[in-house]
């Protein structure tokens, strides 16, 4: 019995010792990590000129690009990066000067958290991003994150296969929207084991807008939560305040103070019913009319052009709300004097402070130091 015992307990020391040795990846913001993936994200698809140069950004030291995409969709692209400890890195690029990708992020309108987009003539997307009915995300980029994923997944297979567990998402700007999304699919699949359940996935995106309403955030947040899922933001940048966020009285929970106000406005005495119902309608009737022009627009006329341009798309209804959110946890970069003397603030570059020559300045500007550049000095 002792001997069986200790047989027992020796399996399980050796289990559990595997297990904690076997994950390189850890929880929290790493900045060293992070300005590591910034390396990456910024070599994601981009012309050569966008990180040598004048425009240097430092070669990343711990990752090798093993695999790039072709174009899918709207244009979009990722890329496998692995290290020698076998952390794999999946980078989303981000918007390029082309229609075809400005249409994903003006594609605006919100679509269920939950349901299916039938991308193309021979591929239909499944999802569910959250389990609340409530939630809602940008449809734009869910279409993005259809197509890229279905590329994907094979690849984290045959990662997996090799013993490869430790996957980091990123994607800046255009990127890590569809990073937000593409991180919630991901884990999804690993709840219903379509993915092993020893993979792990942390996501870094940054300068990334608001990718869908509160119940989503609420749904991403409890699944990211104890430091998996980070957003960085330099403060003086305008995107991740987009998209435009429209809140009615819709938007909030069902128990609320507003529920039910028609009922007792009329239950009023003459004229206050007819004042307050008048000072409701003020509130109510702008936001309502407002959110019905941007799924109109940013939706429906959208889908049509986009329709013209990827063959078999297909949207089956969109979600009546515009409630974008800021998502998950946020690291804020700080603007410097120092920095505002190397990125002054002009109204008529409104990307200055969005690329991410700015973000990496104000995380390691010696990273966009070139030392060959130096020494010919």
């Amino acid at each position: 019995m002792k001997n069986t015992f200790a047989i027992i307990l020796l399996i399980i020391t050796v289990f559990y010792f595997q297990n904690a040795y076997s994950q390189t990846l850890k929880p929290g913001f790493d900045i060293d990590e992070f300005a590591e993936i910034m390396t990456i994200s910024a070599r994601t698809g981009s012309p050569l000129h966008y990180y040598t140069d004048s425009a240097y950004i430092a070669e990343p030291q711990k990752f090798k690009l093993i695999y790039r995409s072709a174009e899918m969709g709207l244009l979009n692209l990722w890329e496998l990066w692995l290290s020698p400890d076998k952390v794999a890195v999946i980078t989303v690029r981000g918007t390029i000067p082309k229609p075809e990708s400005w249409m994903s992020n003006f594609y605006a309108a919100m679509v269920p958290a939950k349901g299916k987009l039938t991308l193309d003539s021979a591929l239909v997307f499944d999802y569910e991003l959250s389990t609340d009915p409530k939630a809602a995300v940008h449809v734009g980029w869910l279409m993005s994150t259809g197509f890229l994923a279905a590329d994907i997944l094979p690849k984290i297979d045959s990662c997996h296969q090799q013993g490869i567990k430790d996957f980091i998402i990123t994607g800046h700007s255009q990127g890590g929207g569809i990073s937000y999304l593409l991180t919630a699919h991901l884990l999804h699949l690993k709840a219903i084991n379509r993915i092993p359940a020893d993979v792990v996935f942390k996501t870094y995106c940054s300068a990334a807008p608001k990718p869908g309403n509160l119940y989503f955030a609420y749904d991403y947040e409890l699944a990211t939560q104890g430091g998996w899922a980070f957003n960085v933001v330099n403060r003086a940048d305008w995107v991740p305040e987009t998209p435009i966020s429209i809140q009615t009285l819709n938007d909030f929970n069902e128990v609320n103070p507003f529920y039910g106000a028609k009922d007792i406005i009329k239950k009023q005495k003459f004229p206050k019913n007819l004042i307050l119902r008048f000072v409701y309608n003020k509130l109510e009737k702008p936001g309502k009319k407002a959110r019905r022009n941007y799924e109109k627009y940013l939706g429906k006329v959208l889908e049509k052009e986009i329709k013209k341009m990827v063959k078999g798309f297909n949207v089956d209804s969109y979600y009546h709300s515009s409630h974008y959110v800021r998502t998950g946890t946020t690291i804020i970069l700080n603007p410097t004097p120092d920095y505002y003397k190397k990125y002054p603030q002009n109204s008529k570059s409104p990307w200055v402070h969005h690329f991410h020559h700015p973000y990496i300045f104000l995380i390691n500007p010696q990273l966009l130091q070139n030392p060959e550049f130096i020494e010919a000095k």
